[in-house]
């Protein structure tokens, strides 16, 4: 009854089946992977201290930045040169801009600086002015924003003076000196000086670091795939079961007969019946002889 299993179009579907299920079941077990390292990493999280808390420590030793090194209180010397805006950043419920300077440091390369944040809109705002001279800043280490950071524009048009991402990648194009993939926000206002109507912006935690939403995401996909295999193994099934059905009827001679065929249609050269209409033009016409 299953002979059929073995005929080239079942060769194919069982095939396709061969290498569905097991491709499916690896990539939910990839997606429950990585769901279970974010948990992993959000407990990590929890468990370590605040690491703004630990000692400060030169930029250079704590670069790249990582989950173990985001938010760690960098130390840079330099003086404070471009300054630039940036719009669309909201703190305490409220919708401002941050002010950010670049901070030129012995090395050559600037330190992205966001010295603080203001309410309302970046365009026309009057912003305190940088310290002058050579400063040392300490501030919490963040990596370079990317399209998925949180209040990122990414539309672009822009005016002058404003950029809507904070990498070095943006910056580089805009200042004519090497810039640090990495930025520190000051984690209080600046002592004694014009940034005092500012205030911090809180250090964020490293991305992946958290049960955020792309956390549930994986979750969900997890199973996404779980119910891909099983779907594929439920129609190989009823597939079978309806061929080995309709074998097994034939088998037993209960496939109905085929319809008798359609009566074919009269020539052209076949005699017209007479329109059962008297009235009709054509009736005369048929009932008259010919001569």
């Amino acid at each position: 009854m299953y002979r059929f299993l073995l005929t080239p179009r079942w060769w194919g579907i069982n095939l396709f089946v061969v290498l569905a299920i097991p491709f499916c079941v690896f990539m939910g077990t990839w997606q429950l992977g990585r769901f279970e390292d974010r948990v992993q990493s959000h407990e990590q999280v929890e468990k370590a201290p605040d690491p703004s808390t630990r000692a400060a420590k030169p930029l250079d030793e704590l670069l790249p930045v990582d989950k173990v090194t985001s938010g760690r209180p960098a130390t840079a010397k330099g003086t404070y040169a471009d300054q630039f805006l940036v719009p669309g950043r909201e703190l305490d419920d409220r919708q401002g801009f941050y002010v950010l300077n670049m901070l030129r440091t012995d090395s050559g390369k600037a330190l992205p600086v966001v010295r603080g944040w203001l309410p309302g809109s970046a365009t026309g705002a009057r912003v305190p002015a940088a310290p002058r001279g050579e400063v040392t800043v300490t501030g919490d280490l963040q990596a370079s924003e990317n399209t998925h950071s949180d209040g990122v524009n990414v539309r672009g048009g822009l005016p002058s003076g404003q950029v809507g991402m904070i990498s070095a990648a943006t910056l580089v194009n805009l200042v004519p000196y090497d810039v640090y993939d990495a930025w520190v926000t000051l984690p209080e206002a600046e002592a004694g000086g014009t940034g005092g109507a500012m205030k911090p912006v809180p250090a964020a935690a490293p991305e992946g670091s958290g049960l955020d939403l792309k956390a549930f995401q994986n979750l969900g996909y997890t199973g996404e795939w779980f119910v891909f295999a099983a779907f594929v193994l439920f129609m190989w099934f009823r597939l079978v079961r309806r061929e080995a059905e309709a074998e097994r009827d034939i088998a037993l001679g209960l496939v109905p007969e085929e319809s008798a065929a359609p009566a074919p249609k009269p020539s052209a050269d076949a005699p017209r019946d007479a329109p059962e209409d008297p009235s009709s033009p054509d009736y005369e016409a048929a009932s008259t002889p010919v001569r």
